[in-house]
This record gives structure tokens, C-alpha cells and sequence, in this order.
């Protein structure tokens, strides 16, 4: 059987009723797989539909159901370890569950992330997954999505908000602990290396940082915090210059990321200081390139891709009415602090609480 060639033209249901002599009506439910229409009717009007070039206007038929079956999601930035993590978690639940994500990034800017908030606004996103950037004041972009119902749900850098929930790890915890694991090897003069402090990522990690050298009765100097945008290696750079230019030197550096950990590693090493009997480093993300680094990279695992399931999971039960996100407030996740060479001083050192790897 030959079929008509058509021009660039989108075809419709009633090109296609045209071509086969039956109704526009009996085209769609034969396209919808209706029981009403028989086996050989529509298999006619598949496989005119295929030669035709036709195209399911799905955006239309959601419309009218007023839903898209998209997802939006908003990052700080996509060249990163743990954040590509995250959106596989995510894209796992979503394409389960019939929904697509449509991922931007913010590049670290509010200007950017607004401009990103609109556009997922104007493309009618059924729901919104939002990280922020470094330097974001205020979620005012969000209040559109917010009077519309239109759920948001924060997660790793939040903003409390009563109408939205977070997904989270226990930060003031998993900064506790690396800092008193860099006191139990020896650590007496820690230095923090953090990101931007109006994250609460890094605020977070900065208290746990502050309780472990209050709790060792060590001193809390404002010189040994270095707040910097991580994603800058000129930043990192200046960072490091200065704290090899200190007297005397720090013995542990706690840095708030595993990039610039390693980062770190590379120069101390460079400098031709030992690591750890010199400085110990403990990171945070536990990214491959923890076990890549010689010496591997003591950090906290931090359960990216589980942070992006169980997003995405309260974002679509949400959607499909099985319970409300509104009624939770915060999701706290699981971390822990995984240790290897980096910071062992002592190889006898025991802690039944911790993942020795």
C-alpha cells in the first residue's frame, strides 16, 4: 500500500480521518488504543499515521488536563559530582512514573536562577525541585508557583518556607563529626575552608565545625575560616597561598567539598608538605575522586542519588494526591564520615561509629 507524501505541514487526526474515509473521532480513540475500534482499523490507522509523519500533540492534551507531566528542576550547577548524582536519583523516579525532568542551572547567580523560575513558570512545570545559588537573598521568584499550588520542594541548599518542604542531610552533625575526627588524629589548629554563607550547607557545617572545637576546648579563630566561591579555582588559589603563608601552618584542614579537597592535596603536596603527618584533609561529598587522590580522601558520604529519589518521590505523590509535602516541613537524610588516609594519623585509630574505609 503507497501513502501520501505530505509537506512540512503538521498532519492531524483529520489528515489522517481524509486519507483512510473514516471519521476524526474513530482516528483518535484507534490512536488511544480504544477498545471501541477494532484490530485491522487500527492497525490502518497507525500505520497511516506513521507515514504520515504525524505527531501526538501531547502538550495540548495535557493542557486540557491541566497537567504536563514535567518536572522542573533548578541547580547551582551541573559540573559536579554530586549534583549529577542527584538528578540520576531523580530521573529514575520520574521516568517510572511517566513524568520528564526539565533541568537548568543557575551558574551560581539569583539573577539567573529568577530568570530559570520563569521559564519553568511559562513552560507550566507540574511541580518545581529547586537547589539554590551561592548568593540567592530572597525566594520571591517562587511566590508565583506558590499562589498557583504549584509545588516546590528545596533540596541540599533550602529555604524554610511553611508552604514548602526540604530534603536534607544533618549538616551541623557531618561538620561535627570531621572536625572532631581531624581533633581525635592530633588536630589542634583546624582550618575551615567553606562556600558561601548565606547557604545553609555551609552554615550548617560551620556550627558543627564551631561545636567540636568548643567541645575540645580549642579556640574559635575568624582567620581560619575561609568562605569562598568553591566553583572559583583563582579563589581556592588565593586560599591556599595564604594559609601556606600562616605561622605557623594549620595541622588539618576541613574543606567543604571533595574537588577543592583534592585541590588542596595536589598544592600542600606541591609545597612539600605530608598528608596527612603534616596537614590533614577531610572533604565532603565523598565525589569518585575521593578514592583517586593519593592519599585517599577521608569525607562524608553524602547520598546524592537517594536525595534525588526521595525528592522526586514527595514531589509525584504529591502530584497524584497519595499525601500533601505541605505537611512536612523537613526530610533528613543519612550521612556519615567515611575515613581513609588523608587524615589518619594514627592507623590504630577505632571509632565503632564510624566507616573506617
Amino acid at each position: 500500500m503507497e501513502y501520501p507524501v505530505h509537506d512540512t505541514k503538521e498532519v492531524t487526526i483529520y489528515d489522517i480521518a481524509k486519507e483512510l474515509h473514516i471519521s476524526p473521532a474513530t482516528v483518535s480513540r484507534g490512536l488511544n488504543d480504544h477498545a471501541a475500534v477494532n484490530k485491522n482499523t487500527k492497525k490502518k490507522i497507525v500505520e497511516m499515521a506513521k507515514a504520515m509523519g504525524y505527531r501526538s500533540n501531547t502538550f495540548a492534551s495535557n493542557l486540557r488536563r491541566k497537567r504536563t507531566n514535567t518536572i522542573g528542576v533548578i541547580l547551582p550547577h551541573l559540573n559536579s559530582s554530586f549534583l549529577s548524582s542527584v538528578i540520576s536519583g531523580m530521573e529514575k523516579v520520574a521516568n517510572e512514573a511517566g513524568y520528564t525532568l526539565l533541568i537548568s542551572q543557575s551558574l551560581e547567580t539569583e539573577k539567573k536562577e529568577i530568570a530559570n523560575a520563569k521559564t519553568m513558570f511559562d513552560s507550566r512545570v507540574d511541580g518545581l525541585l529547586v537547589s539554590l545559588a551561592s548568593d540567592t537573598t530572597s525566594i520571591a521568584h517562587f511566590e508565583s508557583f506558590i499562589k498557583k499550588g504549584v509545588p516546590i520542594i528545596f533540596f541540599d541548599r533550602v529555604f524554610d518556607h511553611k508552604q514548602c518542604t526540604s530534603i536534607v542531610i544533618d549538616n551541623v552533625k557531618a561538620g561535627y563529626e570531621a572536625t572532631t575526627h581531624l581533633i581525635q588524629q592530633g588536630g589542634q589548629r583546624i582550618v575551615h575552608i567553606t562556600g558561601s554563607l548565606h547557604r545553609n550547607v555551609y552554615t550548617d557545617r560551620l556550627k558543627g565545625y564551631k561545636f567540636a572545637l568548643l567541645e575540645n576546648n580549642l579556640p574559635y579563630l575568624e582567620e581560619n575560616i575561609y568562605s569562598i566561591n568553591l566553583t572559583n579555582e583563582a579563589d581556592l588559589k588565593q586560599a591556599l597561598n595564604k594559609i601556606l603563608n600562616t605561622t605557623p601552618l594549620p595541622d588539618s584542614l576541613f574543606v567543604a567539598n571533595d574537588s577543592c579537597a583534592v585541590s588542596c592535596i595536589k598544592t600542600l603536596k606541591q609545597a612539600g608538605l605530608r598528608i596527612p603527618q603534616d596537614i590533614a584533609v577531610v572533604g565532603f561529598n565523598n565525589d569518585a575522586l575521593a578514592c583517586v587522590i593519593e592519599p585517599n580522601l577521608t569525607t562524608i558520604n553524602y547520598p546524592g542519588s537517594e536525595m534525588g529519589e526521595v525528592a522526586a518521590k514527595n514531589l509525584i505523590n504529591h502530584l497524584n494526591g497519595v499525601h500533601n509535602i505541605n505537611s512536612t516541613n523537613t526530610i533528613i537524610l543519612r550521612s556519615e564520615l567515611v575515613i581513609r588516609n588523608s587524615s589518619l594519623r594514627k592507623p590504630d585509630f577505632k571509632n565503632n561509629n564510624l566507616k573506617v574505609n
